[in-house]
């Protein structure tokens, strides 16, 4: 009786183990699939912050000067100021681009901001006549793929993209590191070598940052 109960409980044991290696297997290749797109982003866009000086040549600005209906502006108090019409003639008179990021008022003029991913508009506007100062400032495309990187500028649906990427790059490593326990003739070497990378990343961190 004794002997089934053992075999029966071994039996179990590799019915687990067997269950775990091919479900990590199996969500370790498919989620690095599924995943596979913003891993590779990430990862480009990684060197591309890291040397921002490479693509300094890509940002330019532009000045304009121009003026809005003083209607707009030129009003007792700053409630008064047309806020809709002059965010709308700047979209449409000069195409710019991005959120409103701010529409900040005070008694002699009004500073607006438009931000987005590789974009910043801003524009100076005197109250008492109308006239303003637009700086537009485009970094380019990589200047656009390293804001999305950060997140900056980008809006929430976009934070939340990085956040589940985030999730899947924990989730690919951790079940790359459950296959590597399963595989009996790689598994020392496996970890000696995970725990050289991490020693080698402290190291920089210790002696060079």
């Amino acid at each position: 009786m004794m002997n089934q109960v053992n075999k029966s409980g071994i039996s179990t044991a590799k019915k687990w183990r067997k269950a775990v290696s091919s479900s990590s297997r199996w969500l370790h290749i498919y989620l690095s699939l599924f995943s596979f797109v913003a891993l590779l982003f990430f990862a480009v866009t990684g060197v591309t912050l890291n040397h921002t000086d490479w693509f300094s040549d890509m940002q330019h600005t532009n000045s304009i000067n121009d003026s809005v209906n003083v209607g707009y502006v030129n009003g007792k108090d700053t409630s008064s100021v047309n806020k809709l019409a002059i965010v709308e003639e700047f979209r449409s008179k000069h195409h710019v681009k991005g959120s409103l990021a701010e529409f900040r008022i005070d008694d002699t003029q009004c500073m607006v901001s438009f931000k987005g991913p590789g974009y910043a508009a801003d524009i100076f506007l005197d109250r008492e006549s109308g006239k303003y100062e637009l700086s537009e400032t485009v970094t380019g495309w990589v200047g656009v793929m390293n804001d999305l990187h950060k997140g900056r500028d980008s809006g929430k649906t976009w934070g939340l993209l990085i956040d589940i990427s985030a999730i899947l790059m924990i989730l690919v490593s951790l079940t790359g590191l459950v296959m590597l326990f399963f595989l009996k003739k790689k598994r020392v070497n496996g970890v000696i070598v995970m725990v050289v990378g991490g020693l080698v990343v402290y190291l920089v961190y210790l002696f060079f940052v």
